[in-house]
């Protein structure tokens, strides 16, 4: 187990090593030049078509708002209050600037990956509308690029597992015992109970529950974290000022810190913004093809939203709050050091909230996650695989609560890279595609911005 264990640490270093940030990034620029910088200059009006597609019209299972809140239940979770502590941690306060480096591009590649979804999904044998990059490989790339639909499928059928199931329940569970003294297979039981009564529905009822549950913790998180921040607005320009200035020189040991190099706040910011939004995973776009919409660039504009309010938003908040308390210097990470900087500024209760905040963005991605996996295990072995794998996917969850997951942890980081390697591929090849039906749309109905739907 050992060799098993150094094998896939090996590997994990080699892609997340430096050509698959320069890719992630890379992809990301020359997406967001070639749509003329459209991914950030047209935010508002992305928020308009998220308030007009409340309820869809066209194709689809569920309303484009709906399908975002799908994507975001996937990705706000542990990455926005362990992943953003760990980066700091490990980079310093500059890895903050280099997450949101990696939002600002990724808004781009997260808009080209829901345009292909919606342009190329299909519809299976149950009459349901499926897509992903398994789809916008095989039927924009041709039949010659299977095998590439087929890896991803592979890898995001296996990921899920890990980094969307067994990683995040035990999440729940050690923060459910830390916190409040439960134990981890009673969690776990909860939880496993909860997923499959939510995933034995399918699409509409993980959309249903995604769509109350998300926006009301995230806006419950962000006012918690607001509060943090009120409560030290005398040290917010000071953060700042550490977070700009350690993006680009490196910063010394001091207190718990050991020091990180410049380096370490690039590596550390862009991987745990990509492991935040998921931008270049491929992921989202399985939800967004889902979705009721009439065009695929009114959904591309809705789901770009996804990676500004996860990592430009949430990741922000929980950043600031780390960097402004004073905390990142105390020897903390994880969700520790964000439990830390709550509690210094609420003192008896900040802990307990960032306990709770942690165990519903983690449900969520449970639910989210379910759903990639699910696609791409049906694109892989047909509508049979479904309710086998809803099952083993509940059984999964109470299995994650129990264990140690050190070595499926770093399983499921590696093969997030791996799924982002022929997505990332595809986009590339498909970005002409993307670049002509966006100026077409910008060129004629777009202008006006009425009636998107």
């Amino acid at each position: 187990m050992e060799q098993v264990t150094n094998a896939v640490s090996w590997l994990n270093g080699i892609v997340w090593g430096v050509p698959m940030l320069v890719l992630i990034l890379g992809v990301g620029i020359y997406l967001t030049i070639g749509l003329e910088l459209k991914s950030v200059l047209r935010i508002p009006f992305g928020f308009r078509l998220l308030w007009a597609g409340r309820s869809g019209r066209g194709d689809g299972e569920i309303s484009p708002f709906s399908a975002l809140m799908t994507s975001l239940s996937a990705t706000i979770g542990t990455g926005n209050i362990a992943g953003v502590a760990t980066a700091i941690f490990l980079g310093g306060p500059g890895a903050l600037f280099w997450m949101w480096m990696t939002a600002l591009v990724g808004m781009a590649t997260k808009y080209a990956e829901a345009v292909c979804a919606v342009k190329y999904r299909e519809v299976d044998e149950r009459g349901k509308h499926v897509g992903g990059p398994m789809y916008y490989i095989k039927n924009g790339l041709g039949k010659g690029w299977g095998w590439l639909a087929v890896l991803f499928a592979l890898f995001a059928g296996i990921a899920g597992f890990g980094i969307g199931n067994m990683v995040q329940t035990n999440s729940i569970a050690q923060a459910m015992q830390s916190s409040f003294g439960i134990p981890e297979w009673i969690t776990g039981l909860t939880v496993a109970i909860m997923v499959a009564a939510v995933i034995l529905g399918g699409i509409e009822r993980i959309a249903a529950v995604a769509e109350k549950l998300v926006p009301f913790m995230a806006v419950a998180y962000i006012l918690a974290g607001l509060v943090v921040l009120i409560l030290n607005a005398s040290e917010i320009p000071a953060a700042f000022g550490l977070i700009f200035t350690h993006a680009f020189t490196p910063v010394a040991a001091t207190g718990g810190f050991a020091g990180a190099a410049v380096w370490a706040a690039i590596r550390f910011g862009v991987a745990r913004g990509i492991f935040s939004n998921e931008a270049g995973l491929g992921s989202a776009p399985i939800a967004h093809a889902a979705a009721q919409t009439k065009g695929p660039v009114s959904q591309g504009m809705v789901a770009m939203l996804g990676t500004f309010i996860d990592t430009l938003i949430v990741c922000t908040i929980t950043g600031l709050a780390i960097i402004s308390t004073g905390v990142w210097t105390s020897g903390a990470t994880g969700a520790e050091l964000t439990s830390k900087a709550f509690e210094s500024a609420m003192p008896g209760y900040g802990g307990y909230l960032v306990a709770i905040a942690l165990s519903i963005f983690a449900f969520t991605t449970v639910l989210g996650w379910s759903y990639y996996c699910e696609r791409s295990l049906e694109y892989l072995f047909g509508t049979k695989i479904i309710m086998p794998f809803r099952i083993v996917w509940s059984i999964a969850a109470f299995v994650g609560a129990t264990l140690k997951l050190g070595f499926v942890w770093l399983l499921a980081d590696t093969l997030n890279a791996l799924m982002a390697i022929p997505n990332l591929i595809a986009l590339l090849l498909l970005s002409p595609v993307v670049f002509k039906i966006t100026k077409e749309f910008f060129a004629t109905r777009g202008a006006s911005e009425n009636n998107p739907f």
